[in-house]
């Protein structure tokens, strides 16, 4: 596993993040394809014996049994010096309501250290931007978190680049704690964030933690291919369009490279996104060990120049999304 600074912070992170929305009682909140605790601890001690020392959650992942999961496992495979933990705010969760007001924040960062069985995270970020609360409440309240130690450092997820950079000279005008890092959509199929958030990100020094980088399985295989989480993702749908010929392209193109040079898809999609500047550590999910296996060895696939373009060569502008 290779490992750099996570930004302009003190946690040095594995090349790869762990996310944790595969982990949770399959009958508690949205998603009847996670993993129970049994089959969860051992992916994640898998991840902590293959170098990964990265790990993001939420508070809504299977109604908070993502957060409990990960904080027993880590409890018990692990030094908690060892690891970066990374929870997020924003959805609903039992009676805390959606929302990033000051009581909601303040609850919510207790509510998932009980969960975790942790004094403080290292990262607590906001899942997406709350049009009902005044920014300056948000992070106002976020940098009392920071102050208490009950988090290391702040980060923010899928938001319009305007938002973010508003955010950013706001907590820089008040002396609030900073956004270190930016969480969001970004693949070979979906590269809209290249147009003005991941510039915005290298000039602010803000690292770019991305999620969905295999396009939610879909840059895994033959494309149009179907898994029976694909069928019941209904979030996957709205991101994506089956019918998108320039997508299949991309994923015709990315089987053949891959094929090449002796790769899976998966390896060949990472690798891709690592090559990018300012991408710290791509969220990577899991549901085997031999899936773990085969895309920690992404980080050591390099592509040519040539290989690079021929990827990105058919995309065209697409819709954002990953907003909601």
């Amino acid at each position: 596993m290779q490992y750099n600074m996570l930004g302009i912070t003190d946690l040095r992170v594995s090349r790869l993040c762990l996310g944790c929305m595969t982990f949770g009682e399959p009958d508690r909140g949205k998603h009847a394809w996670t993993l129970p605790e049994e089959s969860s601890r051992l992916i994640i001690k898998h991840a902590i014996n293959s170098g990964i020392n990265f790990f993001d959650t939420a508070n809504s992942y299977s109604d908070g049994s993502s957060e409990e999961i990960l904080g027993r496992a880590l409890k018990d495979f692990a030094r908690r010096d060892d690891v970066v933990v990374a929870t997020k705010v924003y959805h609903q969760v039992g009676d805390l309501q959606e929302g990033l007001s000051r009581a909601q924040i303040l609850r919510s960062i207790d509510d998932s250290l009980t969960r975790l069985g942790m004094d403080y995270v290292d990262l607590f970020q906001i899942h997406r931007w709350d049009y009902n609360t005044p920014i300056e409440e948000t992070l106002e309240a976020l940098n009392d978190v920071v102050k208490a130690g009950k988090a290391r450092y702040i980060g923010a997820s899928s938001m319009h680049p305007e938002q973010f950079e508003q955010a950013l000279k706001l907590q820089q005008s008040n002396g609030w704690a900073r956004f270190v890092t930016m969480q969001n959509h970004y693949n070979l199929i979906y590269r809209e964030e290249e147009l003005e958030m991941l510039p915005l990100c290298l000039r602010e020094n803000v690292a770019v933690i991305p999620w969905s980088p295999l396009a939610r399985g879909r840059l895994t295989r033959p494309w149009g291919e179907a898994t029976a989480r694909s069928v019941s993702d209904e979030f996957g749908k709205t991101l994506y369009n089956e019918n998108d010929q320039t997508d299949a392209q991309i994923a015709e193109r990315l089987g053949r490279i891959a094929e090449d040079k002796g790769l899976t898809r998966a390896q060949v999609a990472i690798a891709w996104v690592l090559s990018k500047p300012g991408i710290a550590a791509p969220i990577i999910g899991a549901s085997r060990e031999e899936q773990l296996e085969e895309l920690a060895q992404a980080v050591d696939v390099t592509l040519t120049d040539s290989e690079i373009a021929e990827l990105e060569m058919p995309y065209q502008r697409h819709a954002v999304v990953g907003f909601r």
